[in-house]
């Protein structure tokens, strides 16, 4: 068992989290290295001593072995609003501001070189940010589903998925400016309390909880 008290995973299923790991592992540091656009699928299956067939397996396009990284993340909020036992609204903002406190990176709060090179990769690449819409649109429809389903909670979940990304797209670009981070953070706790304070009075029945959205 896992420490959360999950089945722990089989020894098949570490294997193969390993391969994803070490393959996008591989290619994001050809990337930083020689960029996206210089690196081919080919290179980086050489690299990572495996087929092209075989990456293609596992990494249905090139630009799933950067996001990969971020893959873990795709139903996050979903999750939290699953867990929650009150308000969604109340569940997510204390999500987004523990992440803060830990310097997660998928906040923006965080100044590590390999995190920031990282974040520059995709933000600076247009392939990329493309891709990533399509992370964005699966997030929403867990988060939607979690919600209760139907256009209400759809229209929740876009909502809720866009204050995170802005917020986090916005901690990023400060400290890439080179802002301190201590600064960034002090601000980005604030704009948090903002953000999802006005999510909350936006969407009234979130902020009480799910029970009125899930009834329609």
């Amino acid at each position: 068992m896992s420490d959360d008290g999950t089945p722990a995973p089989g020894l098949r299923e570490r294997k193969k989290r390993r391969m994803y790991e070490t393959v996008s592992d591989t290619a994001i540091r050809l990337f930083l290295e020689k960029g996206f656009d210089a690196v081919s699928v080919a290179e980086v299956a050489a690299a990572a001593e495996i087929s092209k067939p075989t990456l293609f397996r596992y990494f249905p396009a090139k630009e799933d072995l950067v996001l990969y990284r971020i893959a873990d993340h795709e139903d996050e909020a979903a999750r939290v609003v699953a867990a929650a036992q009150g308000s969604p609204v109340e569940a997510l903002r204390r999500d987004f501001l523990d992440a803060i406190e830990r310097g997660d990176p998928i906040t923006g709060l965080n100044d590590h070189p390999q995190v920031l090179a990282f974040h520059s990769l995709v933000y600076g690449t247009p392939a990329l940010v493309a891709r990533m819409y399509g992370y964005l649109e699966r997030s929403e429809a867990a988060l939607a589903e979690a919600l209760g389903g139907g256009l209400d909670a759809r229209l929740a979940a876009g909502q809720i998925v866009a204050v995170r990304r802005i917020l986090a797209e916005e901690n990023w670009r400060r400290i890439k400016a080179g802002e301190p981070l201590a600064k960034v953070r002090r601000d980005a706790v604030a704009a948090a309390e903002r953000a999802f304070g006005r999510l909350g009075a936006g969407l009234p029945e979130l902020a009480a909880g799910r029970d009125s959205v899930e009834s329609r």
